[in-house]
């Protein structure tokens, strides 16, 4: 369980024995309350593919969309995740790599289903050097979400599935790659973080930055 759930529950169940003193009854909206904290800070451990070229779903979700962008008049390949509020929250790393730049963006917290909050809304964009290129992860916050939590920096080495932060109550996340890579999901899909296997990328150098993606919608 993330950290969170443990706050939040043992303050909820401090606040249902303070007014269960007064009336047993009043104390089960709190309790309720509480169970669902613990329930949705969950953090489950995964199955992580060791396929080579392996590119990993960064987030529990639905795959609403996959779409081909140009990046430096390359084509790539865009993979949007909603994440509902009955989701795990918990976000990996999508590949192995570097952490090359991390990018914090204030905005808006319209429905994170919607085409313009890949690029209006508060996010935080990643850029990871790997075998695979350059891949870039993008924590989208949505209509609900308040807090974009990350906890790796540059310079810092993520293994492919590790957690790297979470997205607090309704979110989306975005993976961006080459798009001669092998899809292994299509829109409609249910993946799971850190396990699903969206793609099987081709070995190559890193070729572009996190700026040649900051503006892409």
């Amino acid at each position: 369980m993330v950290r969170d759930g443990i706050y939040y529950g043992t303050a909820l169940i401090a606040v249902a024995v303070l007014l269960g003193w007064f009336s047993p009854g009043l104390a089960a909206a709190p309790l309720l309350v509480a169970a669902f904290f613990v329930w949705f800070f969950r953090d489950p451990e995964r199955d992580i593919p060791t396929l080579e070229g392996a590119i990993v779903s960064p987030a529990d979700g639905r795959v609403t969309d996959i779409s081909v962008i140009q990046l430096k008049s390359v084509p790539h390949t865009r993979i949007s995740i909603f994440l509902n509020v009955f989701n795990v929250h918990v976000n990996r790393s999508p590949v192995a790599g570097v952490i090359t730049e991390v990018n914090y963006r204030k905005g808006k917290f319209t429905n994170a289903m919607g085409a313009d909050s890949a690029e209006a809304n508060e996010q935080n964009i990643v850029g990871i050097a790997s075998n695979s290129g350059t891949i870039v992860f993008k924590q989208i916050a949505g209509l609900l979400a308040r807090r974009i939590v990350f906890t790796k920096a540059v310079g810092d080495h993520v293994a492919r599935g590790e957690r790297v932060g979470m997205i607090k109550f309704g979110s989306r996340c975005d993976v961006i790659f080459a798009a001669d890579a092998e899809m292994k999901v299509q829109v409609g899909d249910h993946v799971k973080g850190g396990s699903s296997l969206l793609a099987v990328a081709q070995s190559r150098p890193v070729s572009w930055r996190l700026q040649d993606v900051a503006e892409v919608r």
